[in-house]
């Protein structure tokens, strides 16, 4: 199934044309059956996140703050795929106007940049908690918790307008389809026949001084941590302290490890099948919202009793 973009197009007509998995769209539904899980499971485990966070006294701590901003940026980035993906593989709806697309690729990359940040902003929590533990709660009050979560998303939402807008000012001339069942900068660039050099510019600037700084002052969090858990004399309190680290580096490298992986692919796998694009960009923006609850839930204490016990209430009622 081809889309000709009439030529000139502007935002009134504009049309793009959603990829599923081409050359299994007869499997498209049984495909769509693990997709919907882990949608599924990534919305109902980070909105337990958020339910525990909010009605669980003993989570009321700089830590489970931060990790309900977590959870808000995992449900939105699943939020920002979720329909189109969907639609794709279960009604086969590819059609996609150029306003709701960009507003697609606005809110996932959004969304992306913000779950970098708050996993840098994750860091210099343990950080402190480890290095400063009597001055930890003074520091890391309530209120500046939610005033890091809310710079961190106008931050997040900032970077990408001025790419975003643009993409509204260019000429589609060039036919053909997106590379996913979503919407992606680079993709809309792609076929667009007016001059794209500052949004290529742009977008390479901000991921290398957005994304690459969060991890560049994770890496400097953790040497620091490194060194301050090294001096503890007992061998029980160092374990006891690099415990507390073990969740957060999971959900970095949860993060992280996919998102190298698609720009790997992205850069040096031309020649590569596009169905293996097509996984690797569903692994990115899937795999983050799935994988965070199910790490938090596993490693930290405080989380499980919290379940059991909304589980326990739920069977005496």
């Amino acid at each position: 199934m081809k889309v000709s973009i009439p030529p000139r197009a502007n935002f009134s007509y504009a049309i793009f044309l959603l990829t599923g998995f081409p050359g299994l769209e007869w499997a498209h539904h049984w495909i769509s059956l693990p997709i919907f899980m882990g949608y599924f499971v990534a919305i109902m485990g980070n909105a337990t996140i958020l339910h525990l966070v909010r009605t669980d006294p003993s989570l009321h701590q700089p830590m489970y703050y931060f990790l309900a901003i977590l959870a808000v940026t995992d449900l939105g980035l699943c939020m920002s795929t979720l329909p189109s993906v969907l639609g794709v593989l279960w009604f086969d709806a590819r059609m996609v106007g150029l306003v709701p697309c960009v507003l697609q690729q606005h809110f996932l990359h959004s969304f992306s940049f913000m779950e970098s940040a708050v996993l840098f902003a994750m860091a210099l929590d343990r950080l402190i908690a480890i290095r400063f533990p009597l001055r930890y709660a003074s520091v890391l009050t309530g209120p500046r918790v939610a005033l890091i979560g809310t710079v961190l998303g106008m931050r997040s939402a900032a970077i990408t307008a001025a790419p975003s807008l643009h993409l509204l000012t260019f000429d589609y001339c060039h036919p053909g389809a997106l590379s996913h069942a979503y919407c992606l900068h680079q993709d809309m660039i792609r076929l667009a026949c007016s001059d794209t050099r500052f949004n290529r510019l742009y977008g390479l600037c901000i991921i290398m001084l957005a994304m690459g700084s969060d991890v560049l002052f994770i890496l400097l969090s953790y040497a620091v941590i490194l060194r301050t858990v090294l001096a503890i004399a007992s061998a029980g309190e160092r374990l006891k302290a690099l415990n507390t680290c073990v969740s957060h580096i999971l959900a970095v490298l949860c993060f992280y490890v996919p998102v190298l992986g698609l720009s790997i692919v992205h850069r040096f796998g031309q020649h590569t099948s596009p169905l293996v694009h097509i996984l690797m960009g569903t692994v990115s923006v899937l795999f983050p919202p799935v994988m965070n609850p199910v790490i938090y839930s596993i490693k930290t204490q405080q989380i499980r009793r919290a379940i059991v016990k909304v589980i326990s209430l739920g069977k005496i009622q």
